[in-house]
């Protein structure tokens, strides 16, 4: 009964976290918070802050990015560290648990948001046309707890009364080639999800700076932290160009004017500020 008791606490901590469809976007998901959970429902809290901040290095790039979806960290913190306090494990095993339940979760996650959101979403369209704005909060509400708070809830809580060794069980039942093809498609959906974004921001007027950022990250090969800081320089250079040429036209006495526009009706780089 006490095992029973700690899966439905367990499962609650990750349907908490996975709680933006109520409470907006927050931090609740880091693994540095969901494991302080976990190990604060295991009886070890230090521990859990422990193996939160372990995880959190793991987990620090799981962003969702267009398309791109990173494994699910929440069920993979909470179990991996579940596991690794009931067990008197260290930090590495609640690691080497927590990262492949993590991508096994995002398959049963994938799958809802393919056969059970879409229902919802289709539903508050309805709504929307019809003008119902209680029935499109209503069905986000439904569709955030249908399809990902009580899967994700369920999971953990089974999850954690089978035991890890079902779980590797199930992660070693998977035939290789679905592994190899979860492989490539994990790395394609960054950059199908990046496409997508630059789909809707690049124009003629700003796609010389993504080239730049390209050819510096590609054929200088600068690191990323360093194409951030050109980037900043580069904008803060024009910013202050902009303001100068501003203070010029207006003259010494000041005043206020609209912002020029371009012959095609967009803004005019050259008299604005970005």
């Amino acid at each position: 009964m006490e095992q029973l008791g700690t899966a439905l606490l367990l499962a609650l901590a990750a349907m908490l976290a996975n709680g933006e469809y109520l409470f907006g976007s927050s931090m609740l998901s880091r693994p540095l918070v969901t494991c302080t959970l976990a190990g604060l429902i295991m009886g070890d809290v230090q521990m859990g802050i422990v193996m939160g901040a372990t995880l959190e290095l793991a987990f620090v790039g799981s962003f969702s990015i267009g398309a791109s979806i990173p494994p699910e960290i929440i069920s993979g913190s909470i179990l991996g560290t579940a596991f690794a306090i009931s067990t008197g494990e260290s930090t590495a095993v609640a690691l080497a648990l927590g990262i492949p339940i993590a991508s096994l979760v995002l398959v049963v996650k994938n799958l809802c948001f393919i056969f059970v959101l879409p229902y919802f979403v289709h539903k508050a369209d309805r709504y929307a046309l019809e003008g119902n704005s209680k029935g499109i909060s209503r069905m986000q509400l439904l569709g955030g707890f249908l399809s990902i708070n009580l899967p994700i809830g369920i999971i953990v809580a089974t999850s954690y009364l089978v035991g890890s060794p079902v779980i590797q069980n199930v992660l070693d039942a998977i035939p290789a080639f679905v592994i190899a093809g979860l492989g490539i498609a994990t790395g394609l959906l960054p950059a199908y999800g990046f496409a997508l974004l630059l789909k809707l921001m690049v124009n003629k007027k700003n796609a010389v700076f993504f080239v730049f950022g390209f050819a510096l990250a590609v054929y200088l090969k600068v690191p990323v932290t360093g194409v951030a800081i050109f980037g900043a320089c580069l904008a803060l250079i024009l910013t202050g160009y902009a303001t100068l040429k501003n203070n010029d036209h207006n003259g010494p006495s000041g005043g206020s004017r609209e912002p020029a526009l371009a012959n095609d009706g967009g803004i005019n780089y050259e008299d604005e500020e970005f």
